[in-house]
């Protein structure tokens, strides 16, 4: 019977995840497995890769061909070089202890990587987040620029209604002033009418006087 390795999907639409198993190359991509190895998951960054490492390693001893996606997964997880070493060891190209040194060489050496693709990526997202936050530090100065903006052009348009309106009362009370003054001019003009019109009557009632006289 061949075996295969191979990805079984699970999850909802839009975020799926996978068991990796291995089951009968005839049987089909979701239904009867022999054994779950592990699991990936391809939504986080990085993927999230949990695998039996010894189970793994035992069914590419016996012969399971894995598909190309969990191939580069095993390969990852260092699944092929342990293989390849163990193939080494049976040769006598070199003993156990050289294996296992060189694979933890290879492990050391894969988690630096590792860690620094975290670093790098931890560092990207909070330049992100100080970019997007001095992007709305800005927005939020220039609005407050503009709103202060409407409030003085505001208070200089209530400030220049005062202004008309301080003018209007004082043209008001400048021609109650001139109204009154003009009133004053003609009684003064009138009383002196009258008291022209009362000399003249004096004057003429004394020319009279005179003529009698004569």
């Amino acid at each position: 019977m061949p075996v295969k390795i191979r990805l079984q999907r699970h999850g909802r639409k839009g975020y799926a995840y996978y068991h990796i198993v291995t089951a009968d190359s005839r049987a089909p991509r979701d239904g009867k497995f022999i054994e779950r190895i592990g699991s990936y998951n391809p939504n986080t960054n990085p993927a999230t890769v949990d695998l039996k490492f010894d189970r793994a390693l035992y069914w590419m001893q016996v012969g399971a061909q894995p598909t190309d996606t969990v191939r580069n997964i095993l390969s990852n997880e260092g699944v092929l070089l342990k293989k390849h070493l163990l193939v080494g060891v049976r040769k006598g190209a070199f003993d156990d202890a050289e294996a296992e040194k060189r694979f933890d060489e290879w492990k050391k050496d894969k988690e630096n990587k590792i860690a620094k693709s975290e670093e790098q990526l931890n560092a990207s997202k909070k330049a992100k987040i100080e970019e997007r936050l001095t992007a709305e530090e800005k927005l939020r100065k220039i609005r407050a620029a503009e709103l202060a903006k409407k409030r003085a052009n505001l208070v200089a348009v209530k400030a220049g209604d005062t202004e008309e309106v301080v003018k209007t009362e004082d043209v008001e009370e400048k021609v109650i002033e001139v109204t009154e003054k003009s009133a004053e001019v003609e009684e003064i003009t009138t009383e002196t009418e009258e008291k022209t019109d009362v000399t003249e009557e004096n004057a003429s009632e004394n020319i009279e006087e005179d003529k009698v006289a004569e």
